[in-house]
């Protein structure tokens, strides 16, 4: 029997069997040492790479938006704040039915279906369904009962005061940012510094925040207090609404101003518009015309040819001049009044507003003098209001005899609401002119004063004797025989003029027949504390700036002096004797300024020629369709407002000319 435990494996067997051990040694020895070399890389040199990817699967950035800061008027009252509200967001993948979703919360939150379906198809993990909205909205929500919803808080601008101010305030988006008024001059000084933090993801992909909420001072953003003063505000807007609507004219801008300060202490506008619901309005209604359109001013304009041609000595006091029956031809053109004067002298060319004899008085002053006037007292170069846009205006030289004598009565010209009220400021406050200003001063949450504003003087235009002159003048214009005498007060002497200008017609050249009423006064003459202007646009009713304009002007007047606490005046002077009159002239009465159905200036404009429309404050494409409209070429240079414009407004050429538009976002 043979012995098997005595047999031996074969040897080559053997060799086969070792081998096979040690290439599975091999094997593993060197998986070990892949797995020790791919750990090694990854832990020292893509650890950096690794520890971000592993972060953003539980970690997020969470941006908590700032707080804006407030703005006030000049006595503390607040016109825009922030409160913080809900804002309503949803993960859509946790939604079991987004179509049936979408018309419940259009339903609880009264949006469109197809709207709030398109934004829940097109967010995978997050949409917003909602920003901004009312507790009851958070809980028509809530009682729904659906999965993945989450509230989160947002800062919405607020505005108490409502329309009072709106123009100068102006509006923010719902980004918080700011598109209109001070909200955008300032953006940078109010919206503060966003914070980021840190914040865990639970498995739902809520949002878990790790280190608390940050100081809100520390997210705040700077005050703005301005110069307005909240009740001038309100009576300037309540009267200014009301000259409109009984005018039925299409706009309308009013001012008050301190002569020695150049503070603003109200600036309205209508059509006025609530900014707390900016979506309800027209685009239009928000526009600040007193600082961004500029216009033809009209014989308010007189005032200024009259104190420089006293203060070159050019005239006298008491010279007379011939007002030619009311008829003057220049070249082949025709100056008019209103109403038939022989000899008048310089008082009472301002009280009675002869475009005649403001021409001749033009005329002696000279071109070079002229235009340097009207450039000295702040026309034809922005007033640094820090409004977005800010009209500059444009005083075009006359070359022409009918340009030099239309400018001495604010035509062929064109000026803003703030560079009126800043001129008239000059001859009340003795001659200087003051920069203009609507922000008083710009203060961060700890105190620091970023902006101080102070009274700035900019020049001095003519001498205390000669605006005092003027002044004197200009009080005849509000009593019997003058142009103004719904303007007058009992307790107060007042000084103004009147302005009755034509408007340019964009489309068919020329001058239409819209006018735009004017009445600027200041008060107490002889020392005035207060400068106010009211502008009605294209009023039907009557177009007289005595009629339309004054009384409104005698209803901010006579709450500004209660306000300011500012005693009646001593002395009524009897303006009929104040200064000589010519016996050459018609006997004294109630005379209104500026033309009804005649035009002041007639011409016969060649076939082919067009005037250049006013673009000036408006949106490039509302300029080029204006432009267009008027068989003009548009060249365009930036964007934004049209800020100049080349040739001027007014400006008679070919058609199919080019005019070239400067366009700028702010100021």
């Amino acid at each position: 029997m043979k012995d098997f435990k005595s047999a031996r494996v074969p040897e080559s067997n053997t060799k086969w069997m070792r081998l096979r051990v040690k290439l599975l040694a091999s094997f593993f020895v060197t998986l070990l040492l892949a797995a020790f070399g791919r750990a090694v890389f990854l832990q020292v040199f893509e650890r950096d790479k690794l520890r971000g990817l592993a972060q953003d699967q539980y970690v997020r950035q969470i941006e908590i938006p700032a707080r804006r800061g407030d703005i006030f008027d000049r006595r503390g009252a607040p016109l825009a704040q922030s409160v913080e509200v809900d804002s309503i967001w949803v993960d859509p993948s946790m939604l079991p039915d987004v179509k049936q979703a979408a018309r419940a919360l259009a339903k609880a939150l009264k949006l469109d279906a197809e709207d709030v379906l398109g934004r829940l198809t097109r967010g995978r993990r997050f949409a917003w369904v909602k920003r901004q909205v009312t507790p009851r909205e958070v809980e028509a929500v809530k009682a729904l009962g659906l999965p993945g919803f989450g509230f989160t808080k947002e800062p919405k601008r607020f505005y108490p005061q409502k329309e009072l101010g709106a123009h100068v305030v102006g509006v923010v988006g719902l980004d918080g940012h700011g598109l209109e008024g001070l909200e955008l001059a300032f953006e940078n000084e109010l919206s503060g510094q966003n914070s980021r933090l840190s914040g865990f993801r639970d498995a739902k992909g809520r949002k878990l925040l790790v280190s608390g909420a940050p100081d809100t001072l520390e997210r705040q953003g700077a005050s703005v207090t301005l110069t307005l003063d909240r009740h001038l505000q309100y009576v300037a807007e309540k009267a200014l609404t009301r000259a409109v609507a009984e005018a039925q004219a299409v706009a309308g801008m009013a001012l008050v101003m301190d002569p020695a300060t150049g503070e603003i202490l109200a600036m309205a506008n209508e059509p006025r518009f609530n900014p707390n619901a900016p979506q309800r309005e027209a685009r239009s209604s928000m526009r600040n015309r007193a600082a961004l359109d500029t216009f033809e001013p009209g014989s308010t304009m007189k005032a200024f040819v009259v104190a420089s041609a006293l203060e070159q000595k050019v005239i006298k006091p008491d010279d007379t001049f011939f007002c030619e029956n009311g008829s003057w031809r220049v070249g082949r053109h025709t100056i008019h009044d209103t109403h038939e004067y022989a000899w008048l002298t310089p008082q009472r060319v301002l009280q009675v507003s002869s475009n005649i004899c403001s021409a001749k008085i033009a005329q002696l002053l000279g071109r070079e003098r002229l235009v340097k006037t009207f450039k000295d007292f702040g026309f034809g170069e922005r007033t640094g209001l820090a409004l977005p846009g800010e009209g500059k205006g444009s005083i075009p030289f006359p070359k022409a005899e009918v340009s030099l004598a239309t400018q001495s009565f604010g035509q062929g010209m064109s000026a803003t609401a703030v560079q009126m009220i800043a001129a008239w400021s000059a001859l009340a406050h003795g001659g200087v002119l003051m920069r203009p200003y609507l922000v008083s001063k710009v203060v961060d949450p700890d105190g620091v004063v970023l902006l101080d504003n102070r009274p700035t003087e900019v020049r001095r235009i003519v001498s205390p004797q000669t605006a005092r002159q003027v002044v004197s003048m200009l009080e005849s214009v509000v009593v019997k025989g003058g142009t103004a005498t719904k303007a007058a007060m009992e307790d107060y002497r007042v000084a103004g003029k009147t302005g009755t200008a034509q408007k340019v017609d964009p489309v068919a050249g020329g001058y239409s027949d819209k006018r735009l009423a004017s009445f600027v006064g200041m008060l107490p003459a002889e020392n005035p504390r207060v400068v106010i202007l009211v502008v009605v646009d294209e009023p039907k009713t009557d177009v007289y700036g005595g009629n339309v304009a004054a009384p409104a002007f005698k209803e901010i007047a006579t709450a500004a002096m209660a306000h300011l606490a500012v005693p009646p005046s001593r002395e009524v002077p009897l303006p009929s004797t104040a200064l000589p009159v010519a016996a050459a002239q018609p006997p004294a009465k109630a005379v209104p300024e500026g033309p009804v159905v005649e035009e002041v200036v007639t011409e016969n404009v060649e076939p082919g020629s067009v005037r250049v429309p006013d673009v000036m404050g408006q949106a490039g494409r509302e300029a080029v369709t204006k432009l267009l409209s008027a068989a003009l070429e548009p060249q365009l240079s930036g964007s934004g407002r049209v800020v100049a414009q080349t040739p001027a407004a007014g400006s008679l050429v070919e058609k199919g000319a080019r005019v070239t538009l400067e366009l700028a976002t702010r100021q």
